[in-house]
């Protein structure tokens, strides 16, 4: 199956944010699409990606999606995933190179997200690897 671009990337993101695994697979297995394609909005489909399905950041990250892709305010999945809560999904885009110390336009960390979402095992997993150092 062949798509245009901007199809492939609609598809891919669409799918993504369903949580639809199996369709994420095909996509990206059978339609050969990058999985750092983007939709008509600009966004990859680990940016869209249903938070609470950890099996579909492993089929993109194992794909070769940018786990520290940012959008225009700086947010990253992981930003993503502090603020949802959704601690294995989160753990999984560390373990395939998600850094922690990436901040967004306004300074947080994703850690500050979880502190202000009240996330607490979210803030115990992130709070060794974040580089809380102050400077003043």
């Amino acid at each position: 199956m062949v798509l245009s671009q901007m199809d492939a990337g609609r598809a891919l993101t669409s799918a993504a944010a369903r949580g639809d695994s199996s369709e994420v697979r095909r996509i990206l297995e059978e339609c050969r699409v990058h999985p750092d394609k983007v939709n008509e909005f600009g966004k990859t489909a680990l940016q869209v990606m249903m938070m609470g399905n950890p099996t579909v950041a492993t089929l993109l990250l194992e794909h070769g999606a940018d786990p520290n892709i940012q959008d225009s305010q700086g947010i990253t999945p992981l930003h993503d995933a502090a603020r949802t809560g959704f601690l294995e999904t989160l753990q999984v885009l560390v373990e395939y190179g998600a850094s922690v110390n990436i901040p967004d336009q306004n300074g947080s960390l994703p850690i500050h997200v979880a502190i202000r979402e009240g996330h607490h095992e979210v803030v115990e997993f992130l709070a060794p690897r974040s580089n809380l150092k102050c400077g003043w």
